[in-house]
């Protein structure tokens, strides 16, 4: 069992490279992205979504997909992947790159290598895969759209939203806001045991929401680690508390927000949380290679777990396959795109002053995550002419990387079940490639 806090599957793996990465060229092999949506569907003003390759009619490539345009053909760049996963070991790989440019569609899509290592069976554009930390962004959308409706405050305090932990919650979380909480500078620790909170994470066995009732409490009795409002540390006990008030604020669990009022708007089907189950589903693997079973546990070289506790499910713990995944990153490419070009934002799932509190980093910030959004890094890129937006996830035994490029109208995607260094450094150089096309 781990005794760290979460932070070991993201911040060990990807802050530190996120953070370094962005004076670079697309980033280094862990580095980061994001994007999105229509809130009718994939377009707005288009009556279907565009189907998805089968496993019977695509079993390392998506050259039959049709987009949501008649007559046009999705791209296969299963190639593309099956290249780089040869050269680095990686078990399976997928891929997508969504456009936005009057309609927001998929107009890419590949998969290469097996599902789980030592299985002839290949992965599939149909698969589901691990999103780790690409929960974020997520998360920070379902609680911009409570506060459209005012169930939740970008500014309201911790004091005042949990008046009940009045008597055990750190003073000096009392001032801190959703809005912090977000931006990872609400000074909680980024290593959960003390308290022994961490075990007691994994020890417990209820629902999501009846794990973050009971611990979540414990979290905010842990000394801070930074001023809130000010010091940035990356948190996903954070990310876990704003899943909770949200929850609180409307009296459903986390997981249904989440599939109520942002998966299901935006035709997401595929989505669940933990490790995907099923025996035709990719399995993660750990740093040793070994495929990891659905279960619980902590996922290390020797666990039988193959995902993190679902008290931390807001930090970091959905699945989808790469095409829905790419739903909602084309929720964000349409609002950043509108936003950029200085068009009004219509018929999207978010309001314009909601992306807009999405998508900027704190003003006057500077030094370790002055670039953090609210689930996104917002960084600069030539061939983005422009912000480049971007996020990274893994739970260290499957990883993801997302780039948006708003002002050219195009976001790419890359989803691995494997997480060590090379299946990183595999992924980073497959977003290279497919960002490169685009940007031509």
């Amino acid at each position: 069992m781990r005794t760290r806090g979460p932070e070991r599957w993201w911040c060990a793996a990807v802050v530190a490279c996120v953070i370094g990465a962005v004076g670079g060229g697309v980033g280094d092999a862990r580095a980061a992205v994001g994007a999105g949506i229509r809130a009718s569907g994939w377009v707005a003003d288009e009556p279907t979504a565009p189907a998805r390759p089968s496993s019977s009619n695509a079993t390392d490539g998506a050259a039959k997909t049709q987009r949501d345009e008649p007559g046009e053909s999705v791209r296969d760049v299963s190639a593309v992947l099956a290249k780089i996963i040869g050269e680095s070991k990686t078990p399976g790989m997928v891929a997508a790159i969504v456009r936005s440019d009057g309609g927001t569609r998929i107009v890419a899509l590949g998969a290469a290598g097996v599902r789980k290592a030592g299985s002839e069976a290949k992965v599939t554009v149909d698969d589901r895969f691990h999103l780790g930390s690409c929960t974020k962004a997520m998360t920070a959308t379902l609680c911009a759209m409570l506060v459209e409706k005012h169930k939740l405050a970008w500014d309201r305090p911790l004091g005042a939203a949990l008046p009940e932990l009045k008597g055990t919650m750190q003073s000096a979380y009392a001032g801190v806001t959703l809005a912090d909480l977000l931006h990872h500078r609400a000074g909680l620790p980024d290593d959960l045991s003390g308290n022994g909170v961490w075990g007691k994470m994994w020890a417990f066995k209820g629902s999501g929401r009846e794990a973050r009732d009971a611990l979540l409490p414990e979290v905010l009795k842990l000394p801070p680690v930074g001023k809130a409002g000010e010091t940035f540390r990356y948190s996903n006990a954070g990310y876990a508390i704003a899943g909770w008030l949200a929850e609180r604020a409307e009296g459903k669990a986390y997981e249904e927000l989440m599939r109520e009022r942002v998966w299901r708007p935006l035709g997401i089907t595929s989505a669940g949380f933990g490790a995907p189950t099923g025996e035709e589903s990719p399995r993660g693997h750990n740093g040793a290679g070994k495929p990891m079973e659905p279960g619980p546990g902590g996922g290390g070289a020797s666990s039988a777990g193959a995902d993190n506790p679902q008290a931390i499910a807001p930090a970091g713990t959905a699945h989808m396959t790469v095409s829905d995944w790419g739903r909602f990153v084309g929720l964000h490419l349409a609002g950043a795109r509108a936003r950029a070009l200085g068009k009004p934002v219509e018929g999207l799932l978010l309001s314009e002053a909601s992306f807009a509190a999405l998508h900027t980093p704190v003003a006057g910030a500077s030094g370790a995550g002055k670039d953090y959004a609210m689930g996104w890094m917002v960084t600069e890129r030539p061939w983005a002419d422009g912000a480049a937006f971007t996020h990274s996830g893994s739970n260290t035994m499957w990883f993801c990387t997302v780039w948006m490029a708003p002002k050219k109208g195009f976001a790419v995607l890359v989803a691995a079940n494997a997480a060590d260094k090379a299946t990183q450094e595999a992924v980073d150089k497959a977003v290279g490639k497919l960002v490169r096309e685009m940007a031509k």
